[in-house]
């Protein structure tokens, strides 16, 4: 009887999971620096540990009156603002590039890829101008603006590429037993969208809440989240925007956890039903 042979170890075979966990632990380090020193008892520069506190947890919106609170408060609002109004044009825009045929189809297609390839600093610098030359004020509104056109771009393509994927059958049988427009949107459509629409509205919350250089050039006196952690950059980033930071990641990692939990459990009923 022939003894099968072992396979060699190769040196892919150890080298690729090194690399995987080298580089995953290079993208952690920021993060779990910046969960770390959020319990440094600093006063205002967090560059060197100075003992284990929790009172930056408990005060985080003592530091300067308030500041870091009141613009993490701003982020939040310009991003849930811009994020509707992106999410609900970009939904309108992706539908109507996908299911009709028109003469400026293939060129509003192309123009909305621009913003997308074009640096931010031109979009900003040119967003300021145009509010210039207009006479509005930078406030949050003029933020708000710069905010929702780019991110309507990548809600159009996130979207069309759902609505592409949708198969015409599933709405032409809702519309052969006798549904109306409205009944096959809300019922059809529109839940075999949401993923897609979900995935949108999260990708342009993140854009535009991690956004600098656009706000920075149409914020006037606003101050934003980005905005305050540029500034405190040059006298040291106070303890408090550390808590901020680690507290929107710890929210996102139980966003995360979450959503998968929930396909987990979904896809193991249907698997129970069906077997």
């Amino acid at each position: 009887m022939q003894v099968p042979r072992r396979r060699r170890v190769g040196l892919g075979d150890w080298l690729l999971p090194v690399y995987v966990t080298l580089a995953f632990i290079f993208l952690m380090i920021p993060i779990a620096y910046t969960f770390i020193f959020s319990f440094n008892d600093s006063l205002k520069s967090n560059i060197s540990w100075r003992g284990f506190t929790l009172d930056k947890w408990l005060n985080v919106c003592n530091v300067e009156g308030g500041a870091v609170c009141e613009a993490f408060a701003n982020s939040i609002v310009i991003g849930v603002v811009a994020t509707v109004v992106a999410t609900v044009l970009g939904t309108l825009i992706a539908i109507a590039l996908v299911r009709y045929r028109f003469r400026a189809r293939s060129a509003i297609s192309l123009l909305l890829f621009l913003p997308m390839a074009t640096p931010e600093v031109v979009l900003g610098a040119g967003l300021a101008a145009q509010f210039l030359a207009a006479g509005v004020p930078k406030d949050m509104t003029t933020i708000i603006l710069a905010h929702t056109m780019f991110c309507i771009s990548f809600v159009v393509v996130t979207v069309k590429a759902r609505v592409a994927s949708l198969d015409p059958a599933l709405e032409e049988a809702g519309r052969d037993l006798y549904g109306s427009p409205q009944q096959v949107w809300w019922r059809i459509t529109f839940p075999l969208l949401l993923p897609g629409i979900m995935a949108a509205a999260l990708l342009s919350f993140a854009l535009s809440f991690d956004d600098f250089i656009i706000t920075n050039f149409n914020s006037g006196s606003v101050t934003t989240f980005p905005k305050y952690i540029y500034i405190s950059a040059s006298r040291g980033i106070p303890a408090e925007a550390n808590v901020i930071a680690s507290a929107v990641f710890i929210i996102a990692l139980a966003v995360v956890v979450i959503n998968q939990v929930s396909r987990a459990a979904r896809a193991k009923r249907l698997a129970k039903e069906l077997g």
